[in-house]
């Protein structure tokens, strides 16, 4: 049934992620799919690097190596075959690079984990409701 299942996670909220990463785990054994990590890196307004530009440069380079780090610590902790584990890292909106990936990919399914929804969700809405909203897949929410 799936091929390609995406997993969109903050490497700074590794419990999120691990429940996420467990149910695709899950959903990837019974398939035999494949599951991209995908951590999204916010972009920086040009007009506050203004006149740092090696300066951005050098907190982009070691963001993108963090969350590559983050990504690989996550990965061993389950048990799922490294050949089939793939990870990403980009950087922009969350919502759009999720969808854009899942795209590329051909994904079937995005596994998204999320908190108890609060009044401030509800108000301003969460990665995790937008991505629901504009993605051409289905999207299981984790909790």
């Amino acid at each position: 049934m799936y091929r390609n299942i995406l997993v969109p996670v903050d490497v700074y909220e590794i419990g999120l992620a691990d429940k996420a990463l467990a149910h695709a785990q899950f959903l990837a054994e019974a398939a035999s799919a494949d599951i991209h990590l995908l951590h999204v890196i916010p972009k920086f307004s040009p007009e506050l690097t203004r006149g740092f530009i090696s300066d951005a440069r050098k907190m982009d380079d070691y963001m993108i190596n963090n969350a590559k780090e983050k990504l690989t610590a996550l990965a061993q902790k389950t048990t799922f075959a490294g050949d089939r584990l793939h990870f990403h890292v980009r950087s922009g909106n969350v919502r759009d690079e999720v969808t854009k990936l899942a795209d590329e990919l051909m994904a079937e399914v995005i596994i998204i984990g999320s908190r108890n929804p609060n009044i401030q969700t509800h108000l301003l809405g969460s990665d995790a409701a937008n991505i629901v909203r504009y993605a051409h897949v289905p999207v299981f929410v984790v909790r």
